[in-house]
């Protein structure tokens, strides 16, 4: 089943990566998933369809990052997110892409929106799925540690907990595939490692820098990563299009793949979107803490001296700007003091 599948490989900072293109058209560069290998993501079934859906209208090119699948050996994966950022760079500047779309999906979301940031001029449009703003907000550091721990020390047990997590609604065939999947793609040091590493990304200081066209999908029932941190992420890039997907897979192959492909195609091919099972964010009344805080926009404050005003922290604030963003559906600050005041919010 993968002997059409031919991989390539370039080399950067000493270490090769793994590359594949499949289909035709303008190229769509899929960043690298945390646990990835080319030849046996290309063996999975629902995979190969959820990819060679989007290869009907663009190149897709998929990678593994340094460290990982194909890309593995002995050596160790990116430990930092400006290390994921520069392998991806380094491998589109190896292709010569002038100009490219972006998928991410999961922990590549933060390195897809870095890379978007800081080159404008190379990235025609952005699609994340399934993402997040801060490694540290997905769990509190108690189960963090405790899923790291279960994954270097028992990686048999650490698999099948991840496969609980990113697949809940597969059958337990499924999941026991997806474990052993897990298991092939990298050693219990190199998924460790990675999984810390995800833990420590932070975009959100480059996430108002981004200026391309963008879509950010989430599934509303997402247990890997929650609903509410693909809602901030997209709050936080302007004009960004956030749509709700139902279903709780955290892979967008998995569960309605079709639904999904389709969200990014038609994104991507600036045509309508067969929506049936995703909406845009439900508009939800603010809250009062959300009104006081949209109140203090209105007056001219800053994130640092909101919190200071009502004794938040600013990373509490922050929130809360970003819940305010997605609640009136505006992509800046300016148009939530807008709306405070055409509303008397003051």
């Amino acid at each position: 089943m993968t002997e059409d599948l031919l991989v390539h490989y370039a080399e950067f900072d000493g270490a090769p990566v793994a590359w594949a293109a499949t289909g035709d058209g303008p190229p769509l560069v899929v960043t690298g998933w945390w646990c990835s290998h080319l030849r046996l993501n290309w063996a999975d079934a629902a995979f190969r369809d959820y990819i060679e859906r989007l290869s009907l209208h663009r190149t897709v090119i998929r990678y593994d990052r340094p460290g990982t699948g194909l890309s593995g050996g002995a050596g160790a994966p990116p430990a930092t997110l400006e290390e994921e950022y520069r392998a991806l760079a380094g491998l589109v500047d190896a292709l010569e892409l002038d100009h490219f779309a972006l998928l991410a999906g999961s922990s590549g979301c933060s390195t897809a929106a870095v890379y978007a940031a800081r080159h404008p001029d190379r990235v025609d449009k952005l699609v994340l799925c399934g993402g997040y703003a801060r490694g540290a907000d997905i769990s509190p550091p108690a189960v963090r540690d405790t899923l790291i721990a279960a994954v270097q020390t028992h990686w048999g047990l650490g698999s099948r907990l991840l496969a609980d997590v990113f697949i809940p609604d597969a059958s337990a065939r499924e999941r026991a595939e997806f474990a052993e999947f897990q298991r092939r793609c990298a050693t219990p040091e190199q998924a460790a490692a990675s999984l810390r590493a995800l833990y420590t990304f932070d975009c959100t200081s480059e996430l108002a820098d981004i200026t391309v066209p963008t879509l950010v999908l989430h599934r509303r029932d997402d247990r890997a990563i929650r609903f509410e941190l693909g809602r901030e992420l997209a709050a936080a890039i302007p004009g960004a299009e956030f749509v709700a997907v139902d279903g709780a897979n955290h892979f967008p192959w998995r569960g309605d793949r079709a639904q999904m492909a389709n969200e990014v195609v038609a994104f991507l091919n600036g045509t309508p979107s067969d929506r049936k099972n995703s909406s845009r964010a439900p508009q939800a009344e603010l809250t009062g803490r959300e009104r006081e805080v949209v109140a203090l926009i209105a007056r001219g404050m800053t994130d640092s001296e909101i919190a200071r005003e009502l004794v938040l922290s600013p990373h509490t604030v922050h929130r809360h700007v970003a819940n305010v963003r997605i609640k009136l559906g505006v992509s800046s600050r300016a148009a939530a003091a807008a709306w405070a005041t055409a509303h008397g919010v003051l």
